[in-house]
């Protein structure tokens, strides 16, 4: 493959030139390319990887529209700073600092005086609110609450260590704002955004999908993609769309988890100049949720997931999987000998 751009064709006749077939390492040489054109080197380097589960809670989830409680959120929270939950596996597994924000959690939820203990996620609290309005009645969050929110994510970025944000989350009900959120960014019916969320049986779908009908009528004029954020919510989505957009400028790689880290990074693609270009070359979609809409989704957004695994658990933990293919990839690309450093002799219609 030839490429206009130097940096790119650079990378490629390493690939090219490695001790393999041209192309042998599929998907993973692509992935090299990219993070080396978003790192703007041809020895791309992945430094202290941030893995960071934004936390909130949503008034919706008085119309019923989760299979569990709001409490659960809260709970959720706790079990991951006791490292009780598969993302803390996850993270514990591939040496993935930890982090949960809360970005509107409705309770009182307290950091830990000192440093976590090794396995346990650090808790840091970021609340514009919190939790949302029932965005049935009207809006979720006034656009104030929404820009602070959004400031947050963006603060929280810009005190990381290292290159790489990998997304995550936790909110009873979020699966119900992100398909708002897409059927007002993409213009899809809600029949092609709305899923099962935690589990939902058919008569609680259909519950789930008139609830969300009411919702998006009531904002019917609200088209603004600022404006659409704040009218349907959520905190937590707010609060990643403002990190993914500091993380673009910081010219960090980001990891997107499933459904709703997705809706985040639409939103950020919306409100930052040239985003929909930075989709593409920024982020690493780590997989295809089950969640009905995400697959569309990623399609319109132009982006190739790495894996389907039929995972529906949010939290980062599809990001968490596919975190060592990242790995794998970039350091294929700095370790491997080419052929002529190797003494290995090229085919007779390999690269020249």
């Amino acid at each position: 493959m030839k490429h206009a751009d130097p940096l790119a064709a650079q990378v490629q006749h390493r690939l090219d030139h490695l001790t393999k077939p041209q192309g042998a390492l599929g998907r993973l040489e692509s992935l090299a390319l990219q993070i080396a054109l978003w790192q703007g080197t041809e020895r791309p380097q992945l430094r202290e990887p941030q893995l960071v589960v934004f936390a909130a809670d949503h008034g919706l989830a008085a119309q019923g529209v989760s299979a569990y409680p709001q409490a659960v959120t809260a709970q959720m929270v706790a079990n991951m700073r006791a490292g009780g939950a598969a993302v803390s596996v996850l993270a514990r597994q591939h040496g993935l600092a930890l982090t949960v924000v809360d970005c509107g959690v409705a309770a009182e939820l307290s950091p830990e005086p000192a440093a976590p203990a090794a396995g346990r996620a650090r808790l840091v609290v970021a609340k514009a609110r919190a939790g949302t309005e029932d965005s049935s009645l009207g809006p979720a969050m006034s656009l104030a609450e929404c820009d602070a929110a959004l400031a947050h994510g963006a603060a929280l970025v810009q005190s990381l260590p290292g290159n790489v944000l990998l997304l995550g989350e936790m909110g009873i009900s979020n699966t119900s704002a992100a398909a708002l959120l897409m059927a007002r960014l993409t213009g899809l019916p809600l029949t092609a955004c709305v899923g099962r969320g935690t589990g939902l049986a058919d008569a609680a779908l259909a519950h789930k999908h008139r609830v969300l009908a009411r919702v998006l009528e009531r904002h019917a004029t609200v088209r603004e993609p600022r404006a659409a954020l704040a009218a349907l919510g959520g905190l937590e989505i707010a609060t990643m769309a403002g990190a993914v957009m500091q993380a673009w400028q910081q010219r960090r790689l980001v990891v997107v988890d499933g459904f709703i880290t997705t809706a985040a990074v639409a939103v950020a693609a919306e409100l930052v100049e040239g985003g929909a270009l930075q989709v593409g070359r920024g982020c690493v979609f780590a997989h295809a949720s089950a969640e009905n809409g995400h697959a569309r989704w990623l399609s319109l957004l132009g982006a190739r997931p790495l894996l389907d695994l039929g995972l529906r658990l949010g939290e980062g933990s599809g990001a968490a999987l596919a975190w060592p293919l990242l790995v794998s990839a970039v350091r294929l690309l700095d370790e491997m000998a080419s052929f002529s450093e190797a003494g290995v002799d090229t085919a007779t219609d390999g690269p020249a």
